[in-house]
């Protein structure tokens, strides 16, 4: 089974979920596809098995990490761990939890990051919207960041800061009174850093977790 869903996440890393197919998989494996059914039903249980053996990989790492007097600080840690894999691995943003009864590791990844929650001053319900809003924060960017990119990029030799340099300068040109914020922060949007706003988004989660928890 762990050469089956090695080659599954292969495949998902070379080209995405559309290239997952039983045929792929066995010509990869060297067998025939009817063999792949003796441990999984179908695709679907494919992927979320899979996205579970992948995670058992970022699990591991959470794992190894430092134990602080912080748990903020140890979420901050786990959940930067979580939000490296998915930018490496666009695809799992997809099916991360998306059926816990086969995704064993991802429970239990959700569970390390419940547990610090309960280091904190907090009820069941801040406890589980906090949770909820890390992930939330962790995958929405990830997700964006792994966006399959405008053909007008793809096809030209723009970099990124030159795209993005493109739409600062419209929105430069844009009635500062009908957009006065869009003119404010036009010059942090030109080749901003992804990674640092995403560094900026899960502090500002943490940092209300903490006023919430009253540490």
């Amino acid at each position: 089974m762990e050469s089956v869903l090695a080659q599954a996440a292969a495949l998902l890393d070379e080209a995405g979920p559309q290239a997952l197919t039983f045929r792929a998989l066995a010509e990869r494996l060297g067998g025939g596809a009817a063999s792949i059914y003796w441990y999984v039903a179908n695709k679907d249980e494919l992927l979320d098995r899979t996205t579970d053996h992948v995670i058992g990989t970022v699990l591991a790492d959470v794992e190894k990490l430092p134990d602080t007097d912080d748990p903020i600080d140890d979420l901050r840690a786990m959940a930067l761990t979580l939000f490296d894999a998915i930018v490496a691995r666009p695809w799992l943003a997809a099916y991360f939890m998306r059926n816990t009864d086969v995704q064993g590791n991802a429970l239990r990844l959700y569970e390390k990051l419940g547990q610090q929650t309960l280091r904190l001053d907090l009820t069941a319900r801040q406890r589980f919207h906090a949770v909820s809003a890390i992930v939330g924060v962790v995958v929405g960017t990830a997700i964006d960041l792994g966006r399959v990119l405008p053909e007008e990029l793809l096809d030209s030799a723009a970099d990124r800061d030159e795209y993005l340099g493109r739409f600062a300068q419209t929105w430069r040109e844009l009635d500062p009174a009908e957009f006065p914020f869009v003119h404010e922060i036009v010059d942090e949007f030109d080749g901003h850093d992804d990674v640092d706003q995403f560094r900026a988004a899960l502090d500002l989660t943490l940092t209300g977790l903490r006023r919430q928890a009253g540490s």
